[in-house]
């Protein structure tokens, strides 16, 4: 198989233009088209995504390597993700409930191993046990127990033991051992070189918080902060958790900052965080976990997705707290969007520059239930769905109202009767023209999203564009209610589970991300991308039917650049009669091309995994 190396160049695309360029493609009949099969994305096999592991690989085998793999690089790459789709005669209905599967690439000298392992949490050994789904996950009700009353299904609501612990999202160090996560307050400790599952543990037990993102951040000194939510006195609030690094990690975590959800009984999903050297970044999407509905779901035996909320008027918010103080320092807005990853967020020059993979609304969600997967070939609007883009987000700090005075006498006249003003439409329109602007009437006090009240038009033209740091086409501007951000698009490409140098980049200025495909529609839906964030090009790698995994970057010894070091990525192929094959590719970091890969057939399907870590010692 042959495999093709490019460089991109884009031009600068504002995100005005991106999601209506979007939308007028999909209007269009001739965009998507219907091969001689009946297929609507014949470069994308997913199938690659429906395999379930049938038989653990325990003890490690010997692949097929070629190439040149460094002799420096020594140590696993440690991955996470869908296992199993199947218990006993049942499925699970999406993506991310599938049994978590872990697999191990040791690489040593230039040879490489490769085994998986389950993560043996309670949920599996319950499902298996029963032969049956009996643990309700995100996308699938568990079979219901026809010996639970609906009292006792109001009492399991509070108690955080009866609620699914299947981490099968990512892996993260605390200290020197290795935890699998995902968005419960369960993390798995597992062996780096066996695979075995070795202790449970629930944040529940150590600080106040109900769950917690699936991407904490690890600090240099070791020490790890996440994300969860709390439950206070006035309601939900997002809690920043730090775990010091030490002997007690889990024992010594606390709460080191509070911040109040914007809708008393809507929490906002979060997957992730960002975090700078002085701050903490939360963005908050309008995409919020119902309260009242995950009440109705545990007593009506509905799936967890069924409590998710998507309030496509209402504003995304980035809010900045200060990590010395733990105080909300400034929230600023921004048009409506949906995200699981920040790539980056780092302080330069009186900003905050905030840089994500962005999608216009949640419905690549649906796009991962177990039928939206098998039927895609014959959904014309499944690549639209998915179709996403990288956004720089700059956050200007200490900014005050640079608006003309007559702007101000506007907003000050919408003032007097209770309105303010959410951002500009900055999705769909150029600074030039006049964008629509909806008006609410807040007070907050608010415990469900208002509905729309009033309609203005808004001169941009008559604000000054706070954005100063160089280089950038990021914009933001002071209305009413505070600062509002356009952001710039970074790379014409659909780009998932990024990944930058993180040890050395992590909250700071950076050059380099790199991330798979997430174009289904694209001429190779298995393309590995390097961004250049700097001049805004791109280069990819790719080979026909390959679909590599999340790119992880590996510094070599002594690096003199950002990008002095390898890429590692798991990799499988698709069709069916290719669903026993995995394997491990190695890129030269700066040019992405390839340097060695090993080769593996093994006696079952491998299914393509989500997120990992590299592991420098576990060799």
């Amino acid at each position: 198989m042959e495999n093709e190396v490019k460089e991109w160049r884009i031009s600068k695309v504002r995100q005005s233009d991106l999601w209506v360029n979007y939308d007028e493609q999909r209007a269009d009949p001739e965009a998507t088209r219907l091969d001689g099969n009946g297929r609507y994305y014949p470069n994308c096999s997913s199938d690659v995504w429906l395999r379930s592991c049938e038989r653990e690989i325990v003890e490690p085998i010997e692949g097929h390597a070629s190439g040149h793999i460094p002799n420096w690089l020594n140590g696993s790459l440690l991955r996470n993700g869908p296992g199993s789709w199947k218990v006993g005669e049942m499925s699970f209905g999406h993506l991310f409930d599938c049994s978590a599967l872990l697999h191990r690439f040791a690489i040593k000298n230039g040879r490489v191993t490769y085994q998986n392992r389950f993560v043996d949490t309670q949920t599996l050994q319950k499902n298996r046990a029963a032969q049956r789904i009996v643990v309700t996950e995100f996308g699938t009700a568990a079979v219901p127990d026809p010996c639970h009353s609906i009292f006792d299904k109001f009492g399991a609501i509070f108690k955080p033991d009866n609620g699914t612990d299947n981490s099968m999202i990512s892996i993260y160090p605390f200290g020197d051992q290795y935890y699998t996560l995902t968005e419960t307050p369960f993390m798995h400790r597992i062996n780096p070189c066996t695979l075995a599952t070795e202790a449970r543990i629930c944040t529940s037990d150590f600080v106040g918080i109900i769950n917690h993102t699936s991407h904490p951040h690890v600090l240099p000194s070791g020490t790890v902060y996440n994300l969860g939510i709390s439950m206070t006195k006035s309601g939900p609030a997002y809690a920043i958790i730090c775990f010091p690094n030490g002997q007690h990690m889990f024992e010594d975590a606390h709460v080191v900052a509070t911040l109040p959800c914007r809708w008393k009984l809507h929490p906002g999903y979060m997957h992730t965080f960002g975090l700078t050297e002085h701050y903490f970044v939360i963005v908050e999407q309008p995409m919020s976990v119902s309260l009242t509905e995950y009440i109705k779901a545990q007593l009506s035996n509905q799936h967890l997705a069924a409590c998710l909320k998507w309030y496509e008027d209402k504003p995304t918010l980035f809010h900045l707290l200060e990590r010395a103080s733990g105080k909300l320092v400034q929230t600023y807005e921004s048009e409506a969007f949906f995200y699981l990853h920040i790539i980056n967020a780092y302080e330069q020059d009186g900003h905050v520059v905030v840089d994500i993979c962005s999608y216009k609304n949640p419905e690549m969600i649906n796009c991962m239930y177990l039928e939206a997967i098998a039927n895609m070939q014959t959904n014309p609007n499944y690549a639209q769905h998915f179709r996403g883009r990288p956004l720089r987000f700059v956050l200007p700090l200490g900014a005050g109202s640079s608006c003309s005075s007559s702007k101000r006498r506007l907003v000050k006249s919408l003032s007097l009767v209770g309105l303010t003003a959410p951002p500009p439409t900055l999705l769909k329109h150029s600074a030039s023209q006049y964008a629509d602007i909806t008006y609410m009437a807040t007070n907050g006090k608010q415990e469900t999203p208002a509905k729309d009240s009033k309609r203005a038009r808004y001169d941009e033209d008559d604000c000054v564009n706070l954005v100063t740091l160089r280089n950038t086409q990021a914009e933001a501007y002071q209305g009413a209610t505070g600062i509002y951000l356009r952001p710039e698009m970074l790379c014409d490409w659909g780009c998932e589970t990024p990944r930058i140098y993180y040890e050395r980049h992590m909250g700071k200025s950076y050059r380099y991300f790199y991330a798979i495909s997430s174009d289904v529609d694209a001429q190779n839906p298995g393309t590995l991308i390097k961004v250049d964030v700097v001049s805004k090009t791109c280069k990819t790698w790719c080979e026909d039917n390959v679909y590599p995994s999340e790119p992880i970057f590996v510094a070599a010894p002594q690096p003199q650049s950002e990008d002095d070091g390898v890429i590692l990525a798991s990799m499988v192929v698709g069709g069916g009669l290719n669903d026993c094959y995995v394997g491990l590719i190695v890129l030269c970091a700066k040019t992405m091309t390839e340097l060695g890969r090993c080769d593996f057939h093994i006696n079952g399907p491998v299914p393509k995994c989500l997120h990992g870590w590299f592991a420098p010692n576990a060799v």
